[in-house]
């Protein structure tokens, strides 16, 4: 199984040329994708619908959208209100069904001098022939690292509350017909979590060492490397190009034993991220009787 982290940088690659049908390919191979800076209707953009257009490169995938950014975009022609909202946020999507999926919205604090957004956290249990997987597509702040922190402490806090709370709904449906649950049981919601994105932060950090903390495997350590034997981000910086590791996957260790490699794809020049590529080795369920490898 094969899973997949870039930040697409809404489209705009090293040259700065936009064109999503650059960064979008590149990353065709992965069995579970977790897309960052995706947006709509901006104008640096053409006003594209990013995730229905990423929709149409990938059609064999499911897909969910969570936008952090919202704001209206809405327009009036010939006297009616045309709705629209520009958005930026995370995507997830999937060679299998996204069973459900719920947007977190992370700790922020306000700024005067710089630009600061809301930064999401997209959840999605994922039904794999191995069983569930609840895995995150996920954007932690630029501006400082206490502001991570405590973005980290809040995704940790509620990781813990996962084996209580459970999924987006339980209980017994007394609706008529079951309309809320649709006649299904109680979804999955496993202990075990998988983490990946932009955290915009360094090895060895103090966000890094928190996450670490916390319980979760750098998947780049699982699979034997050091946290900085890779670069998944270039700027230039000063007149000199900067090198740094700002994009990570991150599994419970429950998960930490089945990841077999990571690589970061330098040559993919779609974004000023890298995409970063985890293959795991997962059991598949006893009721379907096969076992899962590594997408060739």
């Amino acid at each position: 199984m094969r899973l997949v982290s870039y930040n697409i940088q809404y489209g705009f690659g090293l040259d700065g040329r936009y064109d999503l049908s650059r960064a979008v390919p590149g990353v065709a191979d992965g069995d579970i994708i977790a897309l960052q800076e995706v947006e709509r209707n901006w104008p640096r953009t053409g006003q594209d619908d990013q995730p229905e257009l990423i929709s149409r490169l990938l059609p064999d995938r499911y897909w969910v959208y969570g936008p952090a950014f919202d704001m209206d975009a809405s327009t009036v022609e010939d006297g009616r209100v045309v709705n629209r909202r520009r958005q930026f946020g995370t995507m997830l999507v999937s060679r299998w069904p996204i069973v459900w999926s719920r947007l977190h919205l992370l700790p922020m604090r306000r700024m005067t001098q710089r630009l600061n957004t809301q930064n999401p956290a997209l959840e999605g249990l994922i039904r794999t022939p191995a069983g569930p997987l609840r895995v995150f597509s996920l954007h932690l702040a630029h501006i400082s690292a206490d502001e991570r922190l405590e973005q980290i402490d809040w995704l940790v806090a509620r990781h813990a509350r996962v084996p209580e709370e459970g999924g987006p709904w339980s209980g017994r449906d007394d609706e008529p017909e079951r309309a809320w649950s649709n006649g299904e049981s109680e979804p999955d919601a496993p202990a075990d979590a998988i983490w990946m994105g932009d955290f915009n932060m360094l090895p060895g950090s103090a966000e890094y060492r928190r996450v670490v903390e916390a319980g979760f495997v750098d998947a780049a350590v699982a699979a034997g490397h050091a946290p900085d034997a890779f670069h998944t981000h270039e700027r230039m910086f000063e007149g000199a190009m900067q090198f740094r590791r700002l994009d990570y996957c991150f599994v419970t260790p429950g998960l930490a034993g089945r990841v077999r490699a990571v690589s970061v794809d330098v040559q993919n020049r779609a974004s000023d991220h890298f995409p970063v590529r985890v293959e795991m080795e997962l059991q598949c369920s006893a009721a379907d009787g096969r076992s899962a490898t590594p997408a060739p």
